[in-house]
């Protein structure tokens, strides 16, 4: 193993290249549609490409590490990441781009996980939780500078930049790896290869049916076909995790009302995280004709408020429960949304589009942490790893199918009409979330020794969550 330091440091750089990767790409998106063509297809693309293989692959990360060794697997997440991204740098066409965007969620998927494992290994329990919570001070960190970064340098170098800018701390991170050792050799566990088999052939057939619709429509072969292949694998997925001896998803784990309700609100609000803030990106660029910085300093706002409050609200969640915290905060994200539907060319972003995303960012605060408070409370303490693995997964997905429908709610072209569907859509979304919440998590209140690797492991998805150490 490593030293305690250099484990922090690589786990920090692994992870923050992942989560930087996750907030730079959107400002570049309408640069590579102009460059390389396709438009909303090749956006979408681009973006699901990515999280294809980074949500079928990612609830096998444990099972690698535990069979490899974690600095192994890290090692190999970080030069199949860095290769990937210079290959999207060079990428002289879409296909090719969205290959290389597939290859890098695969080496995101061994990346955060893995980088989390290391540090509980390295650190003993008094220690673990400040070293976790550097981990998400930095992570936090890409999440805010990531839009701000990916717009300047695709409006002064390019947007070839936003993914060679990925070398540099990946070289770091080999550099403080070389020579380093897993204290044990790798631990035999078995390894579910037809459910991972099943999950990327039901969500590929899928993701692809939704993408192809927006051109071909629905009844068209290129469309029905993989969408059944991807219906029926996916069935075929659930009937082999009844069976399988060391599943990927533990169906048991959904017998807990909490746990089943809490992922069903993950899977709707990720889906309109992803899906909102997308498409206003795109707006700002595409119709309102704001440089990629510009565009990318709009969400600033929502980074900001989660986090100066989600520590503080996670922390009254904490004593009070979190189902009407929940219920609230989506209540309000939801109105945040519709309060942006005032926006239309010349658009005034101050008066149009700030209070709605400062009343979103409120009510994304106030649902995150409760809502994985209330996912992690459901499952005995050995088994929080696993279900933070599942949640983490569940939003990953949701993400994934919002895009996939993107140009189903905006149309071929994101413009005030579409931006208008898809605020109403997303927080039509954010309400289905507060009802959900309100009808079916319990009054539990959370237990207070949920793991704090747990938690931050459930914050890998574009907002910011509370640790608890």
């Amino acid at each position: 193993m490593p030293s305690r330091r250099t484990a922090l440091a690589v786990a920090i750089l692994a992870s923050f290249i992942a989560f930087l990767d996750g907030s730079i790409v959107n400002v570049a998106l309408p640069a590579i549609a102009a460059e390389l063509g396709g438009e909303v297809g090749t956006q979408q693309w681009v973006l699901d490409g990515y999280l294809l293989t980074l949500g079928s692959l990612i609830l096998l990360t444990g099972s690698l590490a535990d069979s490899l060794g974690r600095v192994a697997v890290l090692r190999i997440g970080l030069c199949v990441f860095g290769l990937a991204s210079v290959a999207c740098a060079l990428a002289p066409s879409a296909g090719l781009l969205i290959g290389a965007r597939a290859v890098q969620g695969v080496g995101a998927a061994l990346l955060v996980p893995t980088s989390l494992a290391l540090i509980t290994a390295a650190f003993p329990g008094d220690e673990r939780g400040k070293a976790i919570g550097a981990w998400t001070a930095w992570t936090s960190t890409a999440f805010v500078v990531g839009p701000l970064l990916g717009g300047g340098l695709v409006d002064t170098v390019g947007w070839r930049a936003v993914f060679a800018i990925n070398v540099v701390p990946i070289v770091v991170a080999l550099v403080l790896l070389r020579g380093a050792r897993d204290a044990t050799g790798g631990r035999t566990r078995r390894i579910d290869v037809p459910g991972a088999a099943l999950v990327a052939v039901g969500l590929s057939g899928s993701v692809f049916a939704l993408i192809e619709q927006g051109g071909s429509g629905w009844l068209q072969p290129l469309v029905i076909v993989p969408l059944c292949v991807g219906i029926v694998s996916l069935g075929a997925f659930l009937w082999w995790e009844r069976r399988a001896p060391a599943p990927l998803l533990p169906l048991g784990l959904f017998r807990d009302r909490d746990f089943r309700y809490g992922n069903l609100v993950t899977a709707v609000i990720y889906a309109g995280i992803s899906l909102g803030l997308l498409v206003l990106v795109l707006y700002l660029q595409e119709t309102a004709h704001y440089p990629a910085t510009l565009a990318g300093l709009a969400t600033l706002p929502v980074a900001v408020v989660s986090l100066f409050l989600s520590r503080r609200i996670g922390a009254a969640a904490g004593r009070h429960g979190s189902r009407w915290f929940v219920a609230a905060g989506c209540t309000i994200a939801a109105g945040g949304f519709l309060l942006m539907l005032g926006a239309r060319p010349p658009v005034q972003f101050w008066w149009q589009l700030l209070p709605g995303l400062l009343v979103y960012g409120i009510g994304l605060a106030t649902t995150v942490s409760p809502l994985t408070t209330a996912v992690l409370s459901a499952v005995p303490v050995e088994r929080a790893g696993v279900a933070s693995a599942v949640n983490n997964a569940v939003a990953r997905i949701a993400g994934l199918l919002a895009i996939a429908f993107l140009s189903t709610v905006t149309g071929p072209v994101v413009d005030t009409a579409g931006l208008h569907r898809a605020l109403v859509v997303t927080a039509g979304l954010f309400l289905v979330g507060a009802v959900i919440a309100a009808v079916g998590f319990s009054h539990r209140v959370p237990r207070a020794d949920i793991p704090a690797a747990a938690v931050a492991n459930c914050n890998d998805r574009g907002v910011v969550g509370s640790i608890r150490s």
